[in-house]
């Protein structure tokens, strides 16, 4: 009797377990086809998007913007499923993931995606973008376009680059108004050897550090600040752990917009046609809706009771001076060709 009560209590858990699973697109493995295109009876080719950024974020919207033009242009053939708030891992994880074709996109900082791709790491050269119209003209442009290809001998397709923005430096120490304010500060990085090699030339004490893991840094006094943009700052309430806001605008930080080779190439020609045009509508959608709402967040940080410090003109160039020597450092690791395209563009955008 106990033998055939058991048998008819796993019955029904199974069952049970089996009906909730129809639910669950996000749980389905990768290449699934999980739900009904346009009431044909064909099934949808689904694309999991992995990102650390905040769900309230310009990046979140623009990949909204993304699944949008994807679903109705393929009618429903594609389904576009977003998981913000790193649901997926952190950036350097869900980058491996689609590498292997467990994710099918990834928004994440090219900082990381220059792991696999060095030409990438130009962008991370500090003081080397001087405003959003020369990022622009560098990421549209031939040298954005080439950098992007190098993805492709790691099975990844850029679709576009969308933006986090100028990143800018806080710490809950003091007030920086000159580059020796900063010194000895222990300040997160991300996990690129650049980023690492440019808050040494500072002579600050970096660590490196998952965006993930940040906010319980500061929190618990593990490290003294961070840099990032604006509105990863204010949608992520760091103004609850840092006090001082130095305006560096040391890096602009591009995002890239990248898809699993291994899951593209799954697609029709018609399918992945609609992908790349998608890609660059919604980067050049976010791209303008982050620049709109950076003066929002900035204001949200000041209404907080950040102290917000604008550099002089001559305690910038002791930031910048300071720098000059990761130029020389990173040359040969970005690769020789890469670097003087780079700065080249950069010369020319500067004038």
């Amino acid at each position: 009797m106990k033998k055939i009560l058991l048998a008819l209590f796993v019955s029904v858990i199974l069952g049970s377990l089996v009906a909730c699973s129809g639910t669950k697109d996000a749980a389905a493995p990768s290449g699934t086809k999980t739900s009904a295109a346009g009431g044909s009876g064909t099934a949808a080719k689904v694309i999991k998007l992995g990102s650390v950024n905040n769900d309230k974020h310009t990046l979140f919207q623009g990949y909204t913007k993304f699944k949008q033009i994807v679903e109705e242009k393929t009618k429903g053939s594609i389904k576009v499923e977003i998981y913000p708030n790193g649901l997926l891992g952190n950036d350097r994880t869900m980058i491996e993931g689609m590498k292997l074709g467990t994710i099918q996109m990834v928004g994440a900082s090219t900082s990381m995606f220059a792991n696999w791709a060095p030409s990438m790491l130009a962008f991370d050269l500090p003081f080397s973008i001087p405003n959003e119209k020369g990022a622009d003209a560098i990421l549209d442009g031939p040298y954005g376009q080439k950098a992007g290809k190098q993805l492709e001998k790691e099975n990844l397709i850029l679709l576009g680059y969308m933006e986090n923005g100028f990143r800018h430096l806080t710490n809950s120490k003091h007030e920086i108004k000159t580059v020796d304010d900063a010194k000895g500060l222990k300040i997160r990085t991300m996990q690129t050897p650049l980023n690492l090699a440019t808050w040494e030339a500072l002579g600050t004490n970096p660590t490196p550090m998952a965006y993930t893991e940040l906010f319980t840094a500061m929190e618990q006094k593990v490290i003294d600040g961070q840099e990032n943009p604006y509105g990863n700052m204010a949608l992520d309430n760091f103004y609850e752990v840092q006090k001082y806001l130095t305006q560096t605008s040391h890096v602009y930080n591009p995002m890239g917009l990248v898809v699993s080779k291994k899951f593209f190439d799954q697609l029709t020609p018609e399918e992945q046609t609609v992908l790349k045009e998608a890609g660059l509508e919604a980067s050049s959608y976010q791209r303008k809706l982050n620049r709109d709402k950076s003066e929002e967040y900035l204001k949200t940080l000041k209404d907080h009771g950040m102290v917000i410090t604008e550099l002089a003109p001559e305690a910038r160039k002791q930031f910048e001076d300071k720098v000059q020597p990761v130029y020389t450092q990173f040359a040969d690791k970005i690769g020789k060709e890469y670097f003087d395209e780079y700065m080249a563009e950069v010369n020319k955008n500067k004038q």
